[in-house]
């Protein structure tokens, strides 16, 4: 068979539970409601008229509010930090007036797939998503997103309630819960993840019994070979601790929490293992439009090192339109011949974690059998949510009575985004964090070594100086994403030999919530996947996010960051230090940081 060929039938993996479902019996009637003049006396809907509202309105930013930063800025002849340095996040005067959306009760439009009304949205819905919203997002992705899916037909898509439902779905859809009172350790399942890895998700897993594996992994992301690399864990699985993992769990854009961001070359190495192992591979994506080009180049400049050769440009068959979208790292989909990718993709970092909307895009068959278990679960995402998001990034339908009601002024910006306005308002997105991803690791770096002059020991010697240099934390500048991954080096404390070197860690912590420092890290420990990571090397790390605080406090957080540091380096009576705070035990302080990372949900 010439040209793409089917996606493989992978139903051989789901779940007990997944396999018996069938379709909704009350939802199957849902596609007969949209009928013109139908006299609907089968669905135990409230009537439309009685919903309290009788419109949404907001004030919406323009999709140029931020400026975007270069999609190639890695010239050697420019001044990377000067251009970066130089570049306003502030909205310019002619975007800055916000424009005005309205969801009406009612609309005129008859097409189902373009009507974005309150009487719709409000009402119960399809589980596989509000349909104006599904029939744009599923356009979007097929057509701008991910148009070189390799399989016949291309990929669906199934509305969520964000990635962390996705993930919850996912589990459901391939996993049979496993319990050591009442199962043979045989009929175990296993997930794999990276080394270090988003804690919400790696624990979800736990709950239904599944051994959770990591692989080992670079500044990159995940290894495919080596010790420790994906195919010597599958290539000698032992059978004793249940069956070999199916499933994989990975961030591969700005992995969370160490930044990295996976080459199409080893996305390709990778998935040919996982189609020999037969793995589904799990690719959450909150990231995928904050990759930083010139995080590189700048690291290189910053450290007085010659500028690596830029990445090789991936050309596909078919552009996305964009060159903002075509320039971003592709998917797994744009390699996923057998069909075994499900992807996760959510507007939490895009538009507000708390609109709780994303969606999946994998096989139909695949598809088919999320919108099952979304019928007798959360069936459709919030109403309100996603008639809003249609609005805004669709624009709005032809509905001349709300229209004529706005003054003039308000009918000049009564409109949506639509897909070249959404596309803006991403690239203007990714150059927001880029300048705050450099700004941060430039105030990083200056605080990187404890400069030491030491006295000379001979008269002859006196005009001159011995400086030494002690590496106190080291970093790689992320190449996506909202974190800094910092290794902290205490074997170069003056009291490692004294004290031990998690416990040095927690005091570090402590340290630095203090006065004058005020600083509030993510401590390594809830990114282990497994007590071994924690206790070996999680301790040693911390995760440092310039997302979440203003513009201006994310280099002086940093700085303050990189002074605590050098003042706990210069901390060399042991009794000072275990003073620090002696309230706080390590068991406790441990549960602390546990819901600290839990709650930021990021």
């Amino acid at each position: 068979m010439k040209g793409p060929k089917p996606p493989l039938d992978f139903s051989y993996r789901y779940s007990r539970v997944t396999a018996a479902r069938k379709e909704s019996s009350v939802k199957s009637f849902y596609k007969y409601f949209q009928i013109p003049g139908i006299g609907n006396l089968a669905g135990g809907l409230p009537n439309a008229s009685l919903f309290p509202f009788d419109t949404l309105e907001a004030q919406t930013a323009q999709p140029q509010r931020w400026k975007p930063t270069p999609n190639n800025p890695n010239d050697p002849s420019k001044d990377l930090f000067a251009s970066f340095a130089g570049s306003s996040i502030k909205a310019d005067n002619d975007v800055s007036v916000p424009a005005h959306l309205t969801v009406p009760h009612a609309s005129a439009v008859a097409n189902p797939m373009e009507k974005i009304d309150l009487t719709t949205a409000l009402q119960y819905g399809q589980a596989q998503g509000y349909p104006p919203l599904y029939s744009y997002l599923r356009q979007f992705t097929r057509e701008n997103l991910q148009p070189n899916v390799p399989y016949l037909n291309g990929p669906d898509i199934a509305l969520t309630c964000g990635n962390t439902d996705g993930m919850s779905k996912a589990l459901e859809c391939f996993t049979n819960v496993w319990s050591e009172e009442r199962d043979w350790i045989r009929e175990r399942p296993g997930i794999l993840c990276e080394e270090f890895a988003y804690m919400s998700a790696v624990q979800s897993c736990r709950p239904r019994g599944l051994a959770v594996t990591p692989v080992k992994m670079d500044a990159e992301g995940m290894l495919p070979t080596g010790p420790g690399g994906l195919e010597d864990i599958l290539q000698n699985w032992d059978e004793s601790k249940g069956l070999r993992p199916h499933l994989m769990y990975t961030v591969t854009i700005g992995q969370n929490p160490t930044g990295g961001t996976l080459s199409i070359q080893r996305r390709k190495d990778i998935y040919a293992l996982c189609s020999k192992y037969d793995v589904i591979i799990i690719e959450d994506d909150p990231y995928w439009y904050l990759q930083f080009p010139s995080a590189a180049a700048c690291e290189a400049e910053a450290r007085n090192l010659p500028a690596s050769p830029a990445a090789p440009v991936h050309i596909f068959k078919k552009s996305s339109g964009y060159p903002f979208l075509d320039s971003l790292v592709p998917s797994y989909l744009n390699i996923d011949y057998d069909g075994r990718v499900i992807r996760l993709d959510t507007f939490s970092k895009t538009v507000a974690p708390g609109c709780r909307l994303g969606w999946i895009t994998a096989q139909p068959a695949i598809v088919e059998r999320i919108v099952r278990i979304s019928e007798s679960g959360t069936q459709q995402p919030s109403g309100f949510v996603q008639s809003m998001i249609s609005e805004l990034i669709m624009g709005p339908q032809p509905v001349m009575s709300e229209f004529v009601k706005k003054s003039k002024k308000e009918q000049v910006t009564f409109t949506g985004w639509k897909t070249d306005g959404w596309v803006r308002w991403l690239a203007g997105l990714r150059g927001v964090y880029e300048r705050r991803m450099n700004r941060m690791c430039s105030a990083l770096e200056d605080g990187r070594f404890q400069l030491k002059q030491g006295t000379p020991l001979k008269t002859s010697e006196s005009d001159w100086a011995v400086i030494s240099k002690t590496e106190m934390y080291s970093f790689d500048w992320p190449r996506g994403g909202m974190f800094v991954w910092i290794k902290m080096h205490y074997e170069s404390h003056p009291l490692f030999g004294q004290i031990p070197g998690p416990r040095l860690a927690q005091l570090c912590w402590i340290f630095l919530t203090t006065t004058p420092y005020l600083v509030l890290a993510a401590p390594g420990l809830i990114f282990s996947p497994t007590p071994e990571i924690a206790e070996k090397e999680g301790w040693k790390y911390y995760r440092l996010c310039f997302a979440a605080v203003s513009e201006d406090e994310v280099g002086k957080s940093a700085k303050r960051f990189a002074e605590g540091i050098k003042a706990f380096w210069l901390i060399k009576d042991k009794k000072e230090m275990e003073d620090i705070d002696p309230e706080i035990s390590g068991r406790q302080m441990e549960g602390e940081l546990t819901d600290l990372g839990m709650n930021l949900a990021c």
